[in-house]
């Protein structure tokens, strides 16, 4: 039997030279690197159609395929061989004898794990049952020069995994899910969207204004125009342009860039899904909401219930929803109703909690930050935070009941921060001073408050609709329908450290 090179008592890099060696002699040969093979067939195709079927079946069937894949494992017996190649949809089997296929043998013999391949035979059962193709051809289409990790112990060093995801997807088959499933979120995401007649666009990555959050944008410069640019922290205020020039139901799902730190949670490149209805307010956009949420959730679950982390989540029912005030008192017993609204109270509560705060705090700052201190970690089961304070929220719409309050709400679960929607503030001036609002806060020492964008001013004087938008972080929604401890595990190449 002959087993992988990287067992042997060579290193990685004396087993590397001898493959480089192996290349070099293919070279020479005029036979390196072939791109004449075409595939017909899949292995998680050819199981599903043909397993059923027995030996006999199969020989009278006569059926010839063609293959391609990577040698995961590698059976050398005198004069037959076994080998386990690797495809997009698994893994077959393939059974190669000595003048069974127009081939070196003894070349052959020499392949290494790793090596990619091409194949055409029959497809038979061995004694054991298992579906092989009988070999008739065989085509070393690519020589691997690196080894690659002990298949029985993998890319363990998560560091590694992140770092080099291309060896991590031939070993893992949990990260080669992942990303098939988040593949599926986002085309399912785009279906729930274009079936309800919402038109998907594309708007600027690079902005000279940054806006549509409140976050540190990258910044960069363009020589022609000799002017600084920005990487977009959302597209929000794109979007709403385009509502205001009549595409009244506009969806982007892309990429945003915020200067921010990386945690479990964060990483300064992210896909955010954003989507704007006119003629709507933010109860119909909770309502779309759950009705998505449950939809992805049925891609990985026929009850509604999924577990994350050891812990259950229940989306099979009608998500709860509470306003910040209520869920600030839940969870303080020392804040109530009357010290809610009394901000030389807060700021002492916010300080002996140690967050960090000043005397320059606004009312609604500080029942914000105590918000996300004490409560959100605790928002684990699908739930709808609704009634944010004004000053936090510099584009949505005032409550009509209640002016120190907005229509948004914010949906968390597992304790995290998944979407943020709200009743669109469409006055041009009241806009205007909310900008304003936040120019001062930036004053004040906030680098995450927005600047004054007057051309979206401006678009907002020729009228926008009453209208809803949200946005939904992508990589946090598919870190819980993939039961993923890290926003690493869910993205292919994640931000690291320069080594």
């Amino acid at each position: 039997m002959q087993t992988d090179d990287i067992k042997s008592n060579l290193d990685e890099h004396e087993v590397i030279t001898i493959r480089k060696q192996k290349l070099s002699a293919l070279k020479s040969e005029g036979s390196a690197f072939p791109n004449s093979f075409r595939r017909d067939s899949y292995s998680a195709n050819l199981l599903e159609k043909f397993d059923g079927l027995t030996n006999e079946q199969l020989e009278k069937e006569n059926i010839v395929v063609s293959v391609a894949g990577r040698i995961r494992l590698k059976r050398v017996m005198g004069k037959a061989s076994f080998l386990q190649i690797q495809d997009p949809k698994g893994n077959i089997q393939l059974y190669v004898r000595k003048g069974d296929f127009d081939g070196d043998y003894e070349g052959f013999k020499t392949w290494d794990l790793g090596d990619i391949v091409g194949a055409k035979g029959r497809l038979f059962k061995t004694k054991t049952g298992e579906l092989t193709v009988k070999i008739t051809a065989l085509e070393l289409l690519v020589k691997s020069v690196r080894p690659l990790p002990d298949k029985f112990h993998g890319l363990s060093d998560t560091e590694m995994r992140y770092r080099m995801r291309y060896v991590d997807l031939i070993m893992n088959e949990n990260s080669r899910n992942t990303f098939l499933l988040r593949s599926e979120i986002t085309k399912t995401i785009r279906d729930f969207f274009t079936n309800r007649e919402f038109l998907e666009v594309e708007t600027p990555m690079m902005q000279s204004i940054p806006g549509g959050a409140a976050a540190k944008p990258f910044i960069t410069h363009h020589n022609t125009l000799d002017i600084p640019l920005f990487l977009r922290i959302a597209p929000e205020l794109y979007l709403k342009r385009l509502v205001v020039g009549g595409f009244e139901k506009v969806f982007e799902l892309n990429r945003n860039f915020r200067n921010e730190g990386i945690s479990t949670q964060h990483n300064p490149e992210f896909t955010m899904l954003e989507f704007y209805m006119a003629y709507h307010d933010y109860n119909d956009l909770m309502d779309l909401t759950e009705e998505l949420m449950q939809q992805l959730v049925g891609l990985v679950s026929d009850t509604g219930i999924i577990k994350y982390q050891e812990v259950e989540l229940a989306f099979n029912k009608p998500f709860e929803r509470l306003t910040i005030q209520n869920a600030v008192m839940k969870y303080n017993s020392s804040i109530t109703l009357q010290n809610y609204s009394d901000r030389k109270t807060l700021l002492a509560y916010a300080q002996r909690l140690e967050i960090k705060t000043s005397n320059k705090f606004l009312l609604g700052e500080l029942q914000y930050l105590i918000f996300e201190h004490t409560v959100e970690d605790k928002l684990i089961n699908p739930t709808f935070i609704t009634e944010f304070p004004v000053e936090v929220s510099p584009l949505a719409r005032k409550n009509n009941d209640n002016p120190d309050i907005t229509d948004r709400f914010e949906l968390f679960i597992s304790g995290k921060e998944i979407a943020n929607g709200f009743s669109e503030l469409n006055d041009p001036i009241d806009q205007a001073e909310r900008f304003q609002n936040q120019v001062k806060a930036r004053d004040r020492g906030d680098d995450e408050a927005m600047l004054f964008d007057a051309d979206y001013v401006k678009a907002l004087e020729y009228g926008m609709p009453p209208t809803a938008g949200e946005g939904i972080g992508i990589d946090r929604l598919t870190m819980i329908l993939t039961n993923s401890a890290s926003i690493k595990d869910v993205l292919l190449f994640p931000l690291m450290k320069n080594k």
